[in-house]
């Protein structure tokens, strides 16, 4: 890091709901935020937060023709430029990034163009990728650059390390980066299926929800996979320096990538996330490291190669590991911005949220906490963040 980075606001929409209030509220509850949808368990957003999205949607002519996944990040953008004061004349790049984009929107005009062999006239600008920036940008009537970007389920933490970087260039003086996934649709979790990675757990365990939990993510002697899919946009503010409004500071960032054996697998003990801790942490001292926000997505190796990797670089010293994945699933390209949202929570509330089946210490103090991210492609991001 050349200079540390303030994280000045931060703003989400997902099955946590909207508001700081509630969305620590649910993390206090433990309850998971599962339903059933055709069929399929995910994590749905609450009904006033899909209120919200649909009052957006009418606000605007040009808004109805949207994706979930830009509105999602329009909401949580709006609320996030509020929080930090931040005026459209700063002129503020924004990097919103996303797995799939435009995934339901894409699949209803598609079903379209199979039935009458004729694509609809807003089919290609309001499903391509850069379609999430660049309605951020123009609901916001900001004129700073507009990135969007796609590396599978580490998204969001590339755009926080791509605003980062903008900032340490002297080419910007603020920047707005997060991740927004819409993914509840038929195909998308057809997908998942496919890999035979999604849950099949008994939906009965909806029932008991404070005792069992549908998503297994942190459990290392689960013996089937148990990912799934959540919807949700996450969204930061990122300026230079230590500001006074300062709700946590980015003290290191680190990425790592490895060689595949196959084009959805982790290496046994994930090298790419040994890669990006050890250089996120550079020559500060692992045992500082109070928490990690694990990526661990609920499958068996995915998990425990996560682990492997922690176990390699903290040796016989593992911090306190927790996830959100056991209450709001996996929402993909936007799932690492969810994190670093709890890892802010944690430090600002000095309350570690723990997961319930993993016996382990809880931390005695909350300094520093790292949040892991990676994808398809073993590409590895790691962030440390301190109050």
């Amino acid at each position: 890091m050349n200079q540390p980075i303030s994280i000045t606001a931060i703003a989400s929409i997902s099955p946590l709901g909207f508001s700081p209030e509630t969305i620590w509220k649910n993390y206090m509850s433990k309850a998971h935020l599962f339903t059933i949808k055709d069929n399929n368990l995910v994590a749905e957003l609450p009904n006033d937060a899909r209120e919200e999205i649909e009052k957006l949607r009418n606000s605007n002519n040009k808004y109805k023709q949207l994706d979930d996944s830009v509105l999602f990040g329009i909401f949580s953008a709006r609320q996030a430029v509020k929080q930090a004061d931040w005026n459209a004349s700063d002129n503020f790049g924004i990097n919103m990034g996303s797995s799939r984009g435009a995934t339901g929107l894409f699949e209803t005009y598609f079903e379209s163009f199979l039935e009458k062999h004729k694509a609809e006239t807003l089919s290609s600008p309001t499903t391509t990728l850069g379609n999430i920036s660049s309605w951020i940008a123009h609901d916001l009537q900001t004129k700073g650059p507009e990135i969007s970007h796609s590396i599978t389920c580490s998204t969001a933490l590339h755009a926080l390390l791509n605003g980062v970087a903008w900032l340490n260039s002297g080419m910007c003086d603020k920047f707005l980066v997060g991740g927004s996934e819409a993914p509840l649709t038929p195909f998308t979790i057809a997908q998942m299926k496919a890999l035979k990675i999604y849950s099949r757990l008994d939906t009965e365990v909806l029932e008991v929800s404070n005792e069992k939990y549908p998503c297994q993510a942190l459990n290392f002697n689960k013996t089937e996979n148990t990912m799934i899919l959540g919807e949700a946009a996450a969204v930061v503010c990122l300026e230079k320096g230590k500001t006074n409004n300062a709700l946590a500071v980015i003290e290191g960032i680190g990425y790592g990538t490895e060689l595949l054996e196959h084009n959805a697998s982790l290496s046994t003990d994930a090298k790419c996330f040994q890669r990006s801790m050890a250089m996120a942490l550079g020559d500060s001292n692992p045992e500082d490291i109070d928490i990690i926000v694990t990526h661990t997505p609920g499958t068996i190796k995915g998990d425990l190669a996560e682990y492997n990797a922690i176990k390699k670089i903290f040796c016989n010293k593992i911090p306190a590991l927790t996830t959100n994945k056991i209450q709001v699933g996996h929402s993909l390209g936007a799932s690492g911005m969810l994190s670093i949202e709890m890892a802010i929570l944690m430090l600002n509330h000095q309350k570690f949220i723990d997961i319930p089946y993993l016996e382990q210490s809880h931390p005695t103090k909350i300094s520093r906490i790292m949040i892991n991210a990676v994808g398809f492609g073993g590409n590895a991001v790691s962030v440390i963040l301190s109050k």
